[in-house]
């Protein structure tokens, strides 16, 4: 087998630029389309991943931690402790990479000229900079430098709505942990960048002025984390819920379910576009692969008449498909690699960039042409390609010689 592989190889290579016009139509409508499915996985991966990203760097965390009732209710009321026991060792271990505590309560701000309504967060800075981007995000003024830090820090969108700006004074209205309300006034000491959503929402200050001002003590709102590796998340939930049976412990996925529907959307669109664009490949490579047998019929049986046996025949035309799609797959996959190599920095989805913080990914996109994706999609391509030829192969073995003599 191996020596007729090597006999049709060179035949099969030189058969297929017997008609170069055909042979470069069907290598572009195999390399537009695989490049078109490469593509369409990186970009909308990239969003996937930026949906992701920016909801677990912004407040989620990959996981989070409350009392019972808080995500139905979140006032100070409820509230957990600060980790002890077997759930502060399994937050201290090498299976969590870092957590974070916060107060997190509903609130009103007011400034001069506006009141509305905000989540009021009480950090630990040193720890928040380890789970959350917010703290790198200052675009005027500074972050809390402490957990005792009296100052806010606001989004750039609500200063704009409370009309009020870094040094001014603007005063949090939240109730306390009996349900009396209780308000303080705040130096606004940084403004922040993010999502627009995230700007009219967010506002921070010290954990522990937090604490004092919904007369909390010493507990928390919730505590956010991240696993040591996103293949170890689940683990690390389970062994949380099983240390912490009382609390509230959730994924990301489930605190976040739109960035989730989102990442699970794409996964399946990026198969839908696969399925369609093999589709019309196959239009093409069969449409292609059949008028090339049809003109040689009389080749196929002067062959068989010489003594080529069928099956020699199906294999000639077999290989001359392996070979077509493979140059196609080929120049599919150059395509994708300069494409991708042509955005180092990502791209910068400009005035659409708001568009897509509402379904939260961000506002720059960062393809990466991953190795698994590229073998899986060149391979799928490939081998259905082949497949799609075996029909008109199969009719080239069919070819009776007499009646093929007796065409010319």
């Amino acid at each position: 087998m191996t020596g007729t592989i090597r006999l049709l190889l060179p035949l099969s290579w030189r058969n297929l630029w017997r008609n170069p016009r055909r042979t470069v139509i069907t290598v572009l409508v195999v390399g537009v389309g695989l490049w078109s499915i490469l593509i369409f996985a990186v970009l909308l991966n990239a969003w996937s991943q930026s949906s992701r990203d920016t909801t677990v760097s912004l407040m989620t965390g990959e996981a989070e931690i409350h009392a019972k009732g808080y995500l139905d209710d979140p006032t100070a009321a409820h509230r957990l402790r600060m980790p002890s026991g077997r759930l502060a060792q399994i937050l201290g271990s090498r299976q969590t990479a870092a957590w974070s505590p916060r107060v997190r309560v509903s609130a009103i701000v007011q400034s001069e000229y506006k009141t509305l309504p905000i989540t009021f967060v009480g950090v630990s800075p040193t720890r928040e900079r380890m789970i959350s981007d917010l703290p790198r995000d200052i675009v005027a003024g500074h972050y809390l430098s402490g957990p005792n830090d009296q100052g806010i820090v606001l989004g750039q969108d609500l200063v704009r709505r409370l009309k009020t700006a870094i040094g001014r004074r603007v005063v949090i209205m939240a109730q306390d942990a009996t349900g009396q309300l209780r308000e303080r006034a705040f130096q606004v000491i940084g403004i922040y960048r993010a999502s627009q959503t995230a700007e009219d929402e967010f506002t921070f200050t010290g954990i522990h002025v937090a604490q004092a001002l919904v007369r909390a003590g010493s507990d928390v709102s919730e505590i956010a984390l991240d696993a040591r590796t996103r293949n170890e998340l689940p683990r690390l939930i389970t062994a949380l819920k099983a240390a912490a049976p009382d609390l509230d412990i959730q994924s990301w996925e489930t605190l976040a379910p739109l960035a989730y529907a989102v990442s699970t959307f794409f996964n399946s669109f990026i198969l839908l576009w696969l399925w369609v664009m093999f589709a019309l490949m196959a239009i093409g490579i069969v449409n292609s692969q059949l008028m090339a047998v049809i003109e040689r019929v009389h080749e196929f049986g002067l062959l068989q008449a010489l003594g080529m046996q069928p099956r020699l025949i199906l294999c000639e035309v077999a290989i001359e498909s392996v070979l077509l799609i493979g140059v196609g797959v080929i120049v599919g996959i150059a395509a994708a690699i300069v494409s991708v190599a042509a955005f180092p920095n990502g791209i910068d989805l400009g005035f659409l960039g708001r568009g897509a913080e509402l379904v939260g990914a961000g506002r720059i996109l960062h393809p990466k042409l991953a190795m698994g994706d590229l073998v899986l999609y060149s391979g799928i391509v490939w081998i259905a390609g082949v497949v799609a030829t075996l029909w008109p192969a199969r009719r080239a073995a069919k070819v009776s010689p007499v009646e093929a003599m007796g065409r010319n």
